[in-house]
């Protein structure tokens, strides 16, 4: 394997874990109408992220791919915001758990974004 076909299955595993390891966090969550709705709202973003990371993959063109990145980039920070919504409003019992994710969520970002930075 090439270090390019290395790093794209790396970042398929880790924008995977990132998104099973929010559903997981999501559960855990103190109940209440809000982490209802931002439970759904992150966990809609952070399976995004995964879900067209992997559409980036099969990018038929140069503009397919910055497109399909663009949108991955926007899903991450999404997950992003939501993470720091449940730091600032007190949402969580394990905020261990939760730094762990914001500090994934934040590499993840500077990644892609970087990449798709590359892109042209």
């Amino acid at each position: 394997m090439t270090e390019k076909e290395i790093f794209i299955e790396q970042m398929k595993m880790r924008t995977k874990k990132f998104a099973v390891d929010i559903v997981k966090f999501c559960d855990s969550l103190k109940k209440s109408k809000a982490t209802n709705v931002i439970s759904y709202q992150i966990i809609k973003s952070a399976t995004s992220t995964g879900a067209n990371y992997r559409a980036v993959c099969k990018a038929r063109s140069k503009k397919e791919f910055f497109s399909k990145l663009s949108i991955v980039v926007e899903e991450v920070d999404e997950s992003e915001y939501w993470l720091e919504i449940i730091l600032d409003a007190e949402l969580s019992n394990n905020n261990e758990t939760l730094i762990v994710l914001k500090n994934e969520a934040n590499e993840l970002n500077k990644i892609l974004s970087k990449a798709r930075g590359n892109t042209y």
